[in-house]
């Protein structure tokens, strides 16, 4: 049984039904298709949460299909900025409580708005970083919109976050 994350917690105190799933991890390639490509999941299932940063709201969360890539003006337009950055790696932790290939949209150090893009709705189950590197957690869609509904701003989906690449 891998270590309980603040994540699994939040999710088990909410009483949403969960599994996980671990992988062995390579510190030369953190991507989700390489984590969906360890687990045997479609990459369009796995969702890699990014951290951003809009002159307006500050930080906050997107998580995007495995297989695409977060349009940064499409989350800008979504969190009510007029411009977003990617978080610099070096804030990522300090801010988020999360490393890089680690960053769960549940539990982070502090509340932040998240946004999923639509295409989680397209599935029965999703996964998510459980908030440990090679660790991920499988739940609803709309579970996971439960377990971040307390979070200031809009929480849940949101249309075309992502581009296929």
């Amino acid at each position: 049984m891998p270590t309980k994350t603040n994540a699994m917690r939040i999710l088990e105190s909410l009483g949403l039904p969960f599994r996980t799933l671990a992988y062995e991890v390579d510190e030369s390639d953190l991507s989700a298709e390489s984590a969906a490509a360890k687990l045997g999941i479609p990459a369009q299932r796995v969702f890699k949460t990014l951290a951003l940063r809009g002159e307006r709201t500050g930080v906050f969360l997107c998580c995007v299909p495995g297989d695409s890539e977060l349009e940064l003006k499409k989350a800008a337009r979504a969190s009510g900025n007029k411009a977003v950055e990617l978080l610099p790696l070096k804030e990522l932790q300090p801010t988020t409580g999360y490393i890089r290939g680690g960053c769960s949209p549940i539990g982070a150090k502090r509340k932040f708005a998240v946004f999923i893009d639509e295409t989680a709705m397209l599935h029965d189950e999703i996964s998510v970083s459980a908030g440990s590197r090679g660790l991920q957690i499988l739940l609803a869609p709309d579970d996971l919109i439960r377990a971040i509904e307390g979070q200031p701003g809009p929480a849940g989906v949101t249309a075309g976050l992502a581009d296929l690449v």
